[in-house]
């Protein structure tokens, strides 16, 4: 059994992609994916296991921005999974992501109001 080379071609004339990138854009989803699932778990275990902070509001807005991030990374990686596969059909560079730093941004803010939370505990 051999396996469709780069250059191989379908009916239409088109060039075939690549297998290979192919599935390695489904896994780079599918990693944004696991992210998200984690982001989503951990907002929902601060809303239900971490016991409420001396002040009000920590723990709710701890979780809510898990929840959001959680939420902006799993509609960004559909979004960026699709942008990718058409740069791809097309023959065009591949585009840049807004994920990374969003991603990068959004922990670090969580992770300013936990610390600040356990600090004023």
């Amino acid at each position: 059994m051999t396996l469709p080379s780069p250059e191989a071609e379908s009916e239409e004339g088109e060039e075939e992609l690549d297998y290979r990138f192919t599935l390695a854009n489904e896994r780079t989803f599918l990693a944004w994916m696991r992210t998200a699932l984690g982001l989503l778990a951990g907002g929902v275990a601060v809303h239900t296991l971490v016991q409420p902070f001396h002040r009000e509001g920590f723990r709710r807005a701890i979780a809510m921005s898990c929840l959001a991030l959680a939420v902006i990374v799993a509609v960004g990686a559909y979004l960026h999974w699709r942008r990718i596969r058409k740069a791809m059909q097309l023959g065009e560079p591949l585009p840049g992501t807004l994920l990374v730093p969003i991603l990068s941004g959004g922990i670090a803010i969580v992770s300013v109001v936990a610390c600040v939370a356990v600090l004023m505990r």
